[in-house]
């Protein structure tokens, strides 16, 4: 009973700071109440407000032993209200000084930074656009490290830069997709201490057509002569087989590159060769990637295979396992703070290992069970 009491009131410390939004008079429910009982419930896979509702009231008695309840469970109106009002930035402060304690101890890792649409928060009558947010992600642990929303009228260029600012990146690999691929992201990722891997596309044109007839002629005389690391990884499984092939090369056998010089502490050009098996038909990508890792193939292959995680294990579990798509919360900050909460959720659920099952199981156990719920709590506190 001491180690629950503790594990609760650890959780509770995490979000006491926490501004209530709310004016003195006519409260009810105590903020700090209500925001856990709307952590706990998306942990357990609520997708709207009516369901952390429904969460606190098939849990009150379990509830009610660590949180003040003095007018029984929050309407779902509630919560829509607060968290329509609630500030994200201080919600994700609270959330970020969790995740701080968790990989304070971990030193480098690779960090994918990708961007998604939240495509059900639009809203048609008040001309409001879909929020679109660009998330930091700990490969290592399966957890967010940061997010930041991409402002109206703008695109992830201009939230990039304020992401990694909030980040301690030294010792750590920063992976991004073209779209982050600029000379002004590559310098301030090394005046922040850290490595990049950025994705060479045709928005360089001049750039990606050397390197493309470059690699192109290296590839028909297999390397000969030349400096480069090689790795190859073949997986199977889902009714597919895909092979991928990783080429880096010292970026001073490419000779004279288009303003090169530009992309600060560049020492790689890395190639990678996806082949697809499907049943139905066989697929060809190639990719190209700017580094500042040296020539080590095998940490550059694998911080290529990190990045895609962000997809596996973020992006898709937020639409098919906790519905993000289809989610029709639309006014205020109620967007940005669900799907914080969505994102938190996933990032405490991935600590919990001692259950071999999908993370759509360990959800449902948790809400079906106070005692896994707390398994859950406790797993994802600092060790």
């Amino acid at each position: 009973m001491v180690e629950t009491e503790k594990v609760q009131q650890q959780w509770l410390s995490q979000f006491a700071d926490l501004t209530d939004p709310r004016g003195k008079q006519g409260v009810e429910h105590p903020l700090l109440s209500i925001v856990m009982i709307a952590i706990l419930g998306v942990i357990g896979g609520a997708t709207g407000w009516e369901d952390i509702q429904t969460y606190g009231e098939s849990h009150a008695a379990w509830l009610s032993t660590f949180l003040s309840l003095p007018a029984g469970i929050p309407s779902a109106d509630t919560y829509r209200r607060v968290f329509e009002r609630l500030d994200p930035e201080t919600l994700e402060r609270c959330f970020l000084g969790w995740v701080e304690q968790i990989v304070a101890s971990t030193g480098a890792q690779v960090i994918p930074i990708d961007g998604k649409t939240l495509k059900g928060s639009y809203d048609r009558t008040s001309g409001r656009k879909a929020l679109h947010v660009v998330s930091a992600w700990a490969s290592e642990h399966r957890l967010l490290l940061g997010q930041v929303k991409v402002e109206s009228k703008t695109n992830e260029i201009t939230a990039i830069p304020s992401l990694l600012e909030l980040l301690d990146i030294r010792g750590s690999i920063i992976t991004l997709d073209a779209i982050g691929t600029q000379v002004a992201m590559a310098r301030q990722i090394q005046a922040q201490g850290g490595d990049y891997l950025l994705a060479l596309k045709a928005n360089h044109p001049t750039l990606y057509a050397q390197v493309t007839a470059w690699f192109e002629q290296a590839h028909a005389t297999q390397f000969a002569g030349l400096e480069h690391g090689y790795d190859q990884r073949v997986e199977a499984g889902h009714h597919r087989r895909e092979r991928r092939q990783v080429w880096v090369v010292p970026v001073s056998e490419l000779g004279d590159l288009h303003q090169i010089d530009q992309w600060a502490g560049v020492q790689t050009i890395v190639m990678v060769k996806r082949v697809r098996q499907l049943w139905n038909q066989t697929t060809v990508e190639t990719m190209f990637y700017l580094s500042s890792l040296p020539c080590d193939v095998g940490r550059i292959a694998h911080a290529i295979r990190a990045h895609w995680g962000i997809e596996n294990q973020l992006h898709w579990v937020l639409d098919v396992t906790f519905g993000e798509d289809a989610c029709r919360i639309r006014t205020g900050h109620g967007p940005d703070n669900f799907a914080l909460l969505r994102r938190l959720a996933i990032s405490v659920l991935n600590q919990e290992t001692s259950k071999k099952r999908s993370l759509r199981q360990k959800s449902k156990r948790a809400a079906m069970s106070p005692d896994y719920m707390l398994t859950v709590l406790t797993a994802a506190l600092p060790h």
